[in-house]
């Protein structure tokens, strides 16, 4: 047996981390259990840390030798298997930490302009800074910035991270980047160049346009060391010049851009500014990155204009190369869809006309132009062309950018509309997940909390996004307010507490604080998420709870003189259950809405009981119990009118069921109410953000998988296969369809309703893990002939997949080494593997 996938803190050889016990991780391959395991580390040729023979399946340990700043370890593992017999050495893995003490940051912020003008769009600062190196060595720089910037070392690009440092609630922190940078330094005379654009510290990033959300100018950190020793520091000897090529830059409008400035003039000296060092840390995460390129296809829209269509919605941005005169113009806007006619159209986006641009104005220079988007991303899938340039000859290419996170699912299976989907929410996923999970790719780019709430199961599935999410949660605890609320966007986007803006109370939303880390923390694990995330899960909790606490007299008489009645939230501002289609959503919004508050209250309490129970702390434990058990009886007693739900929403059928807030009678009885409003409703939802992802899990979980499969294929209007065949590469927000057919002012790229995809991995393969488990559960369903689905878990490779020959069906199923897999068939047969495939077939 022997380890492989070398990971420390989920990472592949991370530069720069400032954990102090960092986790180191393994897969196994070959052999049947792990009976054992042996870490040895080494550091500058003397061996640092053993932790001698192990007797433990567990896949990680936490490094337990000592640190200092600087420092690279080397580790390896070896494993004993289920015969107690030693395997071989894995290969080396590394880490690499950053800065452990504050004395460690000898540099000084620098502020690159002389003046500016806090209601306009700036251009871009250009740094240099002249040094000499007297002897080679191991070359290191530690980056950040107040802005977004690309450094450069003697004219070669230091790094690959996109829009670094990446977006922070600036005011309580801000990451630097460690990067080695000992190929591009020589013997002699060196120069950097930096060059910062404004980016989400002060570029325009929300729906009403404002801008300077964390200040109005920017700033620079830079230490370059050779062997730990600063070579090169940000200080007053830098000099800086606003008369650059890049005229204008900023995150959501564009770039404006003369090529005929590409030698920049006029510097001046930077001024020094005191904005000291306490809230600089390391991200301990994924870069931001340039990934898949896709080459687009020009042609003519019916008004006469020119558009390339790039085949697929994406969030990034446009390279091109072409041949033109010194002055000729091109601008190159960014949409997501053709409106009727099949003319461009920037029309369904939320944002103000003013706002929504995301233009590129390329103002060329003789001859041979190239140029590549720095300092913006976009969402689009089609570029309107405005230029009187031949570009006959040009080469236009469009550039995916996002966290540089690895697929983990496959999903296939014999209709190739529900093939698209599942693509479309991967893609989807990768158009948002930039460095923060934004709730669209155009426009306004912010990370809506809630909206994850319902999609972490989903987001851990498709892509390997623990260390984003772990990343975003730390700006959840320094941004939530000190009586327990948390604002709907984090970090901050310049709402104040508005409809559609923040709301801080809102249920479901601010209870995202406890389901991510839970959701994290069933699938890879790892105790520190619960540890670290207590106090913001505690505080939350106890401000919902308070809510409960003010009563309101507006709640229905029914309801005043039942008993349990101070567990029913009654007051506060919430969102409900939005985006249900034939809902006015403006309607509800900002208001009490008594049944979501109360079920979150208690489901939340449950959630909060079993962590606090984890975590050893018992009375906590105890008293959430209790208080989830209280709100559950006071939800039913509103909810429920003789046994059965009071409602002709399936989302309160949805949310009663996944929640498990009825007795087994009620129970039954809301299942067998869902199937049936379902099926009345010609098999189509009519469910909202937060419960569109479980209506089918919870239809084909309580035995109605011909409807749940009947639900999922519907491709009329609301439906997820809808937009599929309407040739969306996306998915929508909701189900905003008019009745001609085209969006309301809604997003092409928006994940939350691609949550279903989730279902298809746990539900129809059945692929489900929960710590150190694995649950094999397959539903096939006639209305497919086959499916299959791979997950790369934290566990290694499952795969499961099903198919239907004459009467029979046949699975495959393939579990990874030192895990068990139970297997249970919808024949009621269970088994156990511990590892390899099993092919069963069994009649339909």
């Amino acid at each position: 047996m022997k380890a492989c996938d070398l990971r420390t803190e989920y990472l592949i050889n991370p530069i720069g981390i400032d954990v102090t016990q960092p986790m180191l991780s393994w897969i196994c391959e070959d052999g049947m259990r792990q009976s054992g395991y042996e870490i040895e580390a080494h550091s500058g040729g003397d061996i640092v840390w053993k932790s001698g023979k192990v007797s433990s399946d567990r896949m990680r340990a936490e490094y337990h030798g000592e640190l200092k700043s600087r420092q690279r370890v080397y580790w390896k593992v070896r494993l004993w298997d289920e015969e107690n017999q030693p395997g071989d050495w894995s290969e080396e893995g590394f880490f690499e930490m950053g800065f452990l003490d504050k004395r460690d940051f000898v540099a000084k912020w620098i502020n690159p302009e002389d003046a500016t003008d806090s209601f306009y769009v700036k251009p871009a600062s250009y740094l240099r800074r002249e040094f000499h190196v007297d002897k080679l060595g191991n070359s290191r720089l530690y980056i950040t910035c107040h802005g977004v910037y690309e450094a450069y070392i003697n004219g070669r690009r230091v790094g690959d991270f996109v829009l670094a440092p990446g977006f922070y609630d600036y005011d309580k922190r801000i990451a630097y980047q460690t990067y080695d940078v000992t190929p591009l330094i020589r013997k002699g005379k060196n120069q950097v160049d930096v060059i910062i654009g404004d980016g989400w510290y002060r570029g325009t990033s929300v729906t009403n346009g404002k801008r300077n959300l964390y200040g109005d100018s920017l700033a620079l950190y830079f230490q370059l060391e050779i062997d730990e020793n600063p070579v090169c520091i940000s200080d007053d000897k830098w000099e800086a010049s606003q008369h650059g090529p890049i005229l204008e830059n900023d995150l959501q409008l564009g770039e404006v851009v003369d090529a005929r400035l590409e030698k920049v003039d006029s510097y001046h000296r930077v001024k020094v500014e005191d904005f000291g060092t306490d809230r600089m840390i390391c991200s301990n995460s994924v870069p931001v990155c340039e990934m898949e390129r896709l080459k687009g296809e020009i042609r003519r829209i019916p008004n006469g204009g020119r558009i390339i269509d790039f085949g697929q919605n994406i969030s990034g941005y446009i390279e091109f190369t072409l041949e033109a005169k010194a002055g000729q113009t091109i601008v190159l806007i960014h949409g997501e869809k053709l409106d009727g006619e099949g003319n461009f159209t920037q029309e369904n986006f939320t944002e103000s006309e003013d706002s929504r641009t995301q233009r590129v104005t390329y103002i060329c220079k003789e001859g041979i132009n190239h140029y590549k988007t720095k300092f913006a991303v976009w969402g689009f899938r089609y570029v309107k062309i405005e230029t009187d340039i031949d570009i006959s000859k040009a080469r236009f290419s469009a550039i995916a950018v996002y966290s540089k996170m690895a697929d983990t699912a496959t999903f296939h299976c014999s209709d190739d509309r529900l093939n698209r989907l599942f693509m479309n929410s991967l893609w989807t996923q990768k158009s948002n997940f930039c460095d923060v999970p934004t709730n669209r790719a155009t426009g306004k780019k912010s990370a809506v909390i809630g909206d994850m709430g319902v999609y972490i199961d989903t987001a851990l599935t498709l892509m390997d996004c623990y260390p984003f999410m772990r990343k975003w949660l730390g700006d959840w605890r320094k941004c939530q307010f000190g009586d327990g609320r948390l604002d709907n966007i984090i970090p901050r986007n310049g709402f104040s507490d508005e409809i559609w803006g923040n709301i801080p109370d809102a249920a479901g939303w601010g209870d995202a604080c406890i389901i991510l880390p839970y959701a994290m923390y069933k699938r890879y694990g790892d105790i520190r998420l619960l540890k670290d995330n207590y106090e913001m899960m505690r505080k939350w909790y106890e401000y919902l709870l308070s809510r409960a606490k003010k009563k309101s007299t507006d709640i229905r008489k029914r309801y005043s003189h039942r008993p349990y009645r101070k567990y029913l939230v009654e007051t506060g501002k919430d969102y409900g259950e939005i985006l249900e289609p034939d809902v006015d959503n403006m309607e509800k919004a900002g208001k009490t809405d008594e049944s979501v508050a109360t079920a979150y209250l208690a489901s939340s309490g449950k959630m909060m009981a079993e962590i606090a129970k984890t975590l050893g702390l018992n009375e906590d434990a105890r008293k959430y119990a209790e208080i989830a058990e209280n709100a559950k009886l006071a939800y039913r007693a509103l909810i429920l009118d003789d046994g059965q739900i009071d409602s002709n929403r399936q989302a309160d059928f949805v949310r009663a069921l996944v929640f498990n807030l009825l007795d087994e009678k009620e129970h039954r009885q809301a299942a067998e109410d869902l199937n049936q409003m379902v099926i009345d409703n010609d098999y189509h939802p009519n469910t909202g953000l937060l419960t569109s992802s479980e209506i089918c899990r919870v239809l084909a979980d309580n035995g109605y998988v011909d409807t749940a499969y009947k639900l999922l294929l519907q491709d009329t209007k609301p439906s997820w296969l809808y937009p599929v065949k309407q040739g969306a590469t996306t998915i929508w927000e909701g189900w905003s369809i008019n009745d001609d057919n085209e969006l309301i002012k809604a997003s092409h790229n928006h994940y939350t309703f691609g949550a279903i995809s989730n279902w298809l991995i746990d539900g129809i393969c059945g692929i489900k893990v929960s710590g150190k488990e694995i649950f094999i559960n397959p539903q096939p369903n006639s209305q497919l002939s086959y499916a299959r689905a791979t997950y790369k878990s934290p566990l290694g490779m499952i795969e499961s997949g099903w198919k239907y020959e004459g009467d029979k069906i046949t699975y495959e199923i393939t579990t990874p080494s030192n895990v068990t897999a139970k297997i249970k068939l919808p024949t009621g047969e269970e088994m156990i593997s511990h590892g390899g495939m099993v092919h069963l077939q069994v009649r339909g």
